[in-house]
């Protein structure tokens, strides 16, 4: 597992980065995850992640963004372990991310960007070469220290 928590993030886009995930304010415990959709007829449509899913989609937040297929989702919402109230940790207007949670950020892989999410802002090369981003596996919004041959 990565280590979200003590990570720095760079971020060179006009994505707001929020901290609802990882919050020290709330236990270290998974909690509830929503999704809002728009399905096939058009509308949208809401849907609560699986209680055996919440504890995947805590430990490895990149896979919030790549459980449904491109352009289908719009925003994910979060309720802390002991909260009462969901929290926006991702949010899609049209082609432009609004807001993203940081563990969602530090995670994020730059394949599921080019399959998943290449007509938005994430998509950005900028954003990629101050990360030393060079391969689909590498992080998009923290650096990628390539080892030192010896």
């Amino acid at each position: 597992m990565y280590d979200l928590k003590n990570t720095n993030i760079i971020n060179t886009t006009a994505i707001q980065l929020i901290n609802i995930i990882n919050n020290d304010h709330y236990e270290a415990k998974p909690g509830k995850f929503r999704f809002i959709t728009k399905c096939k007829a058009g509308y949208m449509t809401c849907s609560d992640a699986r209680d055996f899913d919440d504890e995947r989609l805590y430990n490895n937040p990149e896979s919030v963004l790549s459980k449904f297929k491109a352009g289908a989702l719009h925003t994910v919402e979060y309720k802390p372990f002991g909260s009462d109230n969901f929290f926006t940790v991702f949010a899609k207007k049209g082609t432009k991310i609004l807001i993203m949670d940081e563990a969602i950020a530090a995670a994020l892989e730059i394949g599921t960007i080019n399959q998943l999410w290449s007509n938005t802002n994430l998509y950005n090369q900028d954003q990629y070469r101050f990360t030393g981003a060079k391969t689909w596996a590498d992080k998009a919004f923290v650096a990628n220290h390539q080892p030192v041959a010896q």
